[in-house]
């Protein structure tokens, strides 16, 4: 009775009210389109700025006075006697040229700026949306959200480089893997916003009796595997036990709960965080690939099938790539063609939950 309640309601809107609201739908739909496609840009800037070894080269937080580089020879000579203070210089670029420090500055310049494009990006469409009535009531508070959680990543952002100013000559790895979930969590929740605001087709209730937990399990399992890559990128773990399908000449290898207490093996113990990172991959992809059988066994729905054969193809791609990153000793290209990959996966995660529970419905 709801169902045919809502069904009368919707027929009697007005057809130019209803052209009017899909029509704002589809504006704000492509507009977080367009803002997870910056925050990919900035996951992949973010591991180019990781594997260069970049991110200390600035050591001061300025929201506003960082977006200015430095613009004359005494500005840039500044900026190094600055990052000639912190342990990185002190213990491992000691004697660095300024060209040299001007090519590791860049890169982190370039992903602080970034940041703060996207937020712009974000908060001046919103308000303008905002401002025309373009935004519908219950969307508000959900795009606030998104904004309260672009304003924490800056500030986990800079948490994590100020880990590595003082007494360590790296970024702590757990500030690193937290920085790196929440930007991902943030690309989710705006995607997932973006895709039912989409047009999508009513799911039927057996596709969601059947499929919708295994859905949500390979979401769960992308973000975990996203957390424990981000340990293996705090630690440099893999630069370590280049070699596939075993380590260390065994599958297990030996030494994985060397540290005391045992718990911390699971974040610094370089051997057992890459292990744990393989073991769920191979997991990851084994229930991605019965997700996609299980889809085209339960649904008939063409668009529901693409979606699991996205999931379970893109996991299966990703994998490669990961192997490759690990044979070849993690050059530049791949880990970040590799990294930024994984945000597709994401997507595809995302867009698979989000086929199965259909597009937000129409409130006058």
């Amino acid at each position: 009775m709801i169902a045919i309640a809502e069904g009368v309601k919707n027929e009697q809107m007005l057809p130019a009210k209803l052209q009017r609201l899909r029509q704002n739908r589809a504006l704000i739909r492509w507009w977080l389109y367009f803002v997870c496609a910056l925050i990919l840009a900035m996951v992949v800037v973010g591991g180019a700025t990781r594997l260069t070894e970049s991110g200390l080269s600035i050591t001061e937080w300025k929201p506003i006075h960082g977006v200015i580089p430095p613009l004359s020879e005494a500005e840039w000579e500044e900026e190094l006697e600055k990052y000639r203070q912190i342990p990185e210089y002190q213990l491992i670029n000691k004697g660095m040229s300024l060209d040299e420090f001007k090519f590791i500055f860049w890169w982190e310049w370039a992903h602080r700026l970034l940041g703060r494009f996207i937020g712009v990006a974000f908060f001046v469409p919103m308000v303008a949306f905002w401002a025309t009535g373009r935004i519908e009531p219950w969307l508000k508070p959900r795009l606030l959200v998104g904004l309260a959680l672009g304003g924490l990543q800056g500030f986990v952002g800079w948490w994590m480089v100020a880990s590595g100013l003082v007494d360590r000559v790296d970024v702590s790895q757990y500030r690193l893997a937290t920085h790196l979930t929440l930007a991902l969590f943030i690309f989710a929740y705006l995607f997932w916003i973006a895709r039912r605001l989409s047009p999508l087709p009513e799911p039927e209730i057996l596709e969601q009796e059947r499929l919708a937990g295994l859905g949500k399990l390979v979401l769960f399992l992308v973000f975990v595997q996203m957390f424990l890559g981000g340990l293996v990128a705090g630690l440099n773990a893999g630069l370590t036990f280049n070699t596939w399908p075993l380590m260390d000449g065994q599958f297990i290898p030996r030494g994985m709960l060397a540290i005391q207490p045992i718990w911390l093996n699971f974040f610094e113990n370089v051997m057992t965080v890459q292990f744990q990172h393989r073991m769920t991959a191979y997991v990851l992809v084994f229930t991605g690939v019965a997700l996609a059988w299980s889809t085209f066994r339960v649904s008939r729905r063409k668009e529901l099938r693409r979606a699991g054969a996205h999931v379970g193809g893109f996991l299966l791609l990703q994998a490669i790539f990961g192997i490759l990153t690990l044979l070849w000793h993690v050059p530049l290209s791949i880990a970040l063609v590799h990294q930024g990959f994984a945000v597709i996966v994401l997507a595809a995660a995302v867009d698979y939950v989000a086929m199965l529970k259909g597009p937000f419905a129409i409130r006058s």
